[in-house]
């Protein structure tokens, strides 16, 4: 989430809300597809000729094939988009415990500084 809140690049966001919108739509649409084509390779295979039952086959093995790799293809291109940011975007904070060799002024000054850290950096 941190990700999608950051004002990095807006391609790379637009990118993936246009893959999960496209993966939404496509995935049933590509199941519907494929059980409708074995469906008619059944009745083809039963009532007419195996020429088409084997093409509706052929079909439903090509559809699954291209959805297959669309979706591995964009997955692992999000994943290294992710794994780049995270090597590049990594923010640490180091606090200090309060200790009792300091003053109580350096205490609250240390006390203050961690209070107004930025939300998207990570405490160690």
């Amino acid at each position: 989430l941190q990700w999608l809140r950051n004002p990095g690049p807006q391609h790379e966001k637009r990118t993936l809300f246009g893959d999960m919108v496209c993966f939404l739509f496509i995935t049933p649409l590509a199941t519907i597809s494929g059980w409708l084509c074995l469906r008619g390779a059944v009745d083809h295979l039963h009532f007419s000729s195996r020429l088409e039952a084997v093409g509706l086959i052929a079909l439903t093995v090509a559809l699954f094939t291209i959805y297959l790799f669309w979706t591995l293809v964009s997955f692992r291109y999000h994943c290294r988009l992710y794994n780049e940011w995270r090597r590049t975007n990594q923010r640490v904070i180091l606090l200090i415990p309060k200790s009792a060799n300091l003053p109580s002024n350096q205490q609250s000054l240390l006390g203050l500084q961690s209070l107004k850290r930025n939300s998207k950096e990570t405490i160690v």
